[in-house]
C-alpha cells in the first residue's frame, strides 16, 4: 500500500459512505471510481445477485457498453464465482483459469484475448452476499496478488456500505408504513378535535382555542394542564390538524401505561439483541413520528430516570435507539400533557426542573366541565354525535330538561366523564329523546319510567304532606337554570329560547312576567 499514497485516504472515505445516508446507486458509482485509482482496469463490472443470477448494475472503463450494462449471469453456470461467493476470498484468474476453467463471463458480449487480465471480488458483509466486482484488462497478464489483496478490502468496504443502504431502506420503508398507520389511528381516533374548541360559548375556552391556533403555526413545544379527563389530547390533535404538520403522523405515548423497562425503547425504539424478546429492530416514538406531531401524554409519571435521556432527545433531536450506539435524528414538534402538579413534582424531586421548563414553553390548562357548564348544550351535540359513529345510533339529542340536570352535576371526570353518561342513557332509552330521567348521575337513583309514558310527563311521587308548587314557580325555576346554563344568553343557536324551545320575543316576555330580570350580572336579553 506503500505505492499508493491515495490509498489510505480512500479507504477512509469509503468507511465514512459506509455510515452515510447515499443511495445504493451514488455507491456503485464512487466504489468504482475509488478501485479505478489505485487499480488498472479496461473493464469495471458490479453484479449484484438476485435469486440466482448475478446481474450487472454499473460499468466504468473504455469497454464499457450498454450491453455490459445490461448483461447477467446464471451463478450456477460459473463454478469459479460461486467459489470466490462461498470462500469470500478475491482472486485473479490466469490464462490457465480461461482454458480449463468454466469460460469467460463475457462471452459473447465483449472480444477479449484469451489470458486477459480478470480478477472477481466477491462483495460479502455480515451474512449476505450482495454480489461481485469483476475487474478486466485487454493485456494479457495476471493481476498481482498484492493487488488483488488490496481490492479485496475494497469490496469488503463496499458490501458493508451496500449492507447500510439496503438497512436504511428498510427502516425507510417501516417508516412509511409507521407513519402511514399513524395517520390510520389519528384519523379514526381524533375525531373533530377542533370542533369541541371552535363552538364552545365559553370565554376561558375561546380565549384558550385562539392561542391554541397561534402557537399551532410554530414548532414551539406545548405543554397542556388540566384535570382528567378535560380533553388534553383532544386539544394536542387539535393543535397538530392546525399546524403545517397536519399531513404528517400525530403519535402519542401515554408515559403512565407503559411499564418503565419499556418506557425507554418506546420512545427511542430498540435494535435487534438490545434485551430478552428483542427479536428485530423496532422503531421507537419518535421515529414514527418524524416530520410531525410527538405528544407525551401524562408526561408528569415519567420516571427519573429517563428523564435526563428525554432532555437531551429534545435539546439535540438525536438519540441513540436501546442498545445501539448509532444516533438517530428525528424532526419531531414535541406536545406534553400532565394532570399532575409539575411544581409539586420538582420541589419532591420526581420532575426535572430543566425538563420542565423545557416542555413548558407555551403552557395551556384547559379548565374543568364545571367551569364551563355554558358549553354543555354544544358538548353533549358533538360527543353524542361520535359516539354515533362507533354505535350506529344516530338522531339522539339531549332535551332542556335533560340539559339542566346535567348542568347541576359538578362532573369530577369531566368531559370523559360526560361522554360516559350520554352513552349509557342512549343505551337505556328507547326513543332519540335524553331527558332528566335518562340520566342516572353516581349519588342519584333515578326511578324507572314505562316506556310508553312520556318521560317528561310523568310525575314523580310527592312525599306526604309535601307542598305542591304552583306552576309559575316551576316554569320560573326552570328557566333561571336554562338561563345559568347558558350564561344568560337569550338569543341564537345554544341560547336559551333554543333550548327551551320557544320565539325569543316569547321567552322575553314570560321572563317579565315572572320577574325575572337579571341573572348573575348577565343581562337577560344577552345575545352575544
Amino acid at each position: 500500500m506503500g505505492r499508493h499514497p491515495e490509498v489510505t485516504q480512500d479507504a477512509r472515505e469509503l468507511v465514512e459512505l459506509a455510515t452515510t445516508e447515499e443511495g445504493v446507486g451514488e455507491l456503485l458509482r464512487r466504489g468504482l471510481d475509488w478501485v479505478s485509482r489505485v487499480v488498472p482496469f479496461d473493464l469495471a463490472t458490479l453484479f449484484l445477485l438476485k435469486e440466482g443470477r448475478l446481474e450487472a448494475v454499473a460499468a466504468r472503463g473504455p469497454l464499457a457498453n450498454q450491453a455490459v450494462r445490461k448483461h447477467s449471469l446464471q451463478l450456477a453456470d460459473f463454478p469459479s464465482l460461486k467459489h470466490a461467493l462461498e470462500t469470500r476470498r478475491a482472486r485473479a484468474f490466469t490464462e490457465e483459469d480461461h482454458s480449463h476453467g468454466d469460460g469467460d463471463p463475457f462471452d459473447g458480449v465483449l472480444d477479449l484475448p484469451a489470458g486477459h487480465a480478470c480478477m472477481v471480488v466477491p462483495l460479502c458483509a455480515g451474512e449476505r452476499c450482495y454480489g461481485v466486482l469483476t475487474l478486466d484488462r485487454a493485456q494479457c497478464e495476471t493481476y498481482a496478488q498484492p493487488v488483488v489483496d488490496l481490492v479485496e478490502v475494497y469490496g469488503q468496504m463496499l458490501a458493508t456500505a451496500l449492507q447500510g443502504a439496503e438497512q436504511r431502506a428498510t427502516a425507510e420503508r417501516l417508516h412509511r408504513q409507521d407513519h402511514e398507520h399513524a395517520k390510520l389511528l389519528e384519523s379514526q381516533l381524533g375525531g373533530d378535535s377542533e370542533g369541541i374548541l371552535e363552538t364552545s360559548l365559553s370565554p376561558v375556552m375561546r380565549d384558550l382555542s385562539l392561542r391554541a391556533r397561534q402557537v399551532a403555526e410554530t414548532d414551539t413545544p406545548v405543554l397542556i394542564t388540566g384535570e382528567t379527563g378535560t380533553g388534553k389530547e383532544r386539544l394536542a390533535r387539535a393543535i397538530h390538524r392546525w399546524s403545517a404538520r397536519a399531513d404528517q403522523p400525530f403519535v402519542s405515548l401515554n408515559c403512565a401505561a407503559i411499564p418503565a423497562g419499556l418506557l425507554e425503547s418506546e420512545l427511542f425504539g430498540h435494535v435487534k439483541g438490545a434485551f430478552t424478546g428483542a427479536n428485530r429492530d423496532r422503531a421507537g416514538r419518535f421515529q414514527m413520528a418524524h416530520g410531525g406531531t410527538l405528544l407525551l401524554d401524562e408526561i408528569g409519571e415519567l420516571p427519573v430516570e429517563l428523564q435526563a435521556k428525554l432532555l437531551r432527545a429534545l435539546q439535540e433531536k438525536a438519540f441513540e435507539p436501546v442498545g445501539s450506539d448509532k444516533t438517530v435524528r428525528a424532526d419531531v414538534r414535541i406536545l406534553a400533557a400532565t394532570h399532575v402538579d409539575l411544581h409539586q413534582a420538582i420541589a419532591q424531586k420526581r420532575f426535572r426542573e430543566d425538563l420542565f421548563y423545557r416542555l413548558s414553553v407555551f403552557p395551556l390548562r384547559l379548565p374543568p366541565l364545571r367551569e364551563r357548564r355554558e358549553d354543555l348544550p354544544q358538548l353533549t351535540v358533538f360527543l353524542l354525535e361520535e359516539q354515533a359513529k362507533r354505535t350506529g345510533r344516530r338522531g339522539m339529542r339531549v332535551m332542556a330538561s335533560g340539559l339542566v340536570r346535567l348542568a347541576s352535576y359538578d362532573w369530577p371526570g369531566n368531559l370523559r366523564e360526560l361522554a360516559n353518561a350520554l352513552e349509557r342513557a342512549t343505551i337505556l332509552t328507547r326513543g332519540q329523546e335524553l331527558t332528566a330521567q335518562s340520566f342516572d348521575l353516581p349519588g342519584e337513583r333515578v326511578r324507572e319510567v314505562p316506556a310508553a309514558v312520556p318521560v317528561e310527563d310523568t310525575p314523580a311521587p310527592l312525599p306526604a304532606g309535601a307542598k305542591v308548587p304552583t306552576l309559575a314557580a316551576v316554569q320560573r325555576e326552570h328557566i333561571l337554570r336554562v338561563l345559568t346554563l347558558t350564561r344568560g344568553r337569550v338569543y341564537g343557536e345554544g341560547g336559551a329560547a333554543a333550548l327551551l324551545g320557544l320565539k325569543p320575543s316569547t321567552l322575553q316576555s314570560r321572563m317579565k312576567k315572572l320577574g325575572i330580570a337579571r341573572l348573575e350580572g348577565f343581562t337577560a336579553a344577552e345575545d352575544a
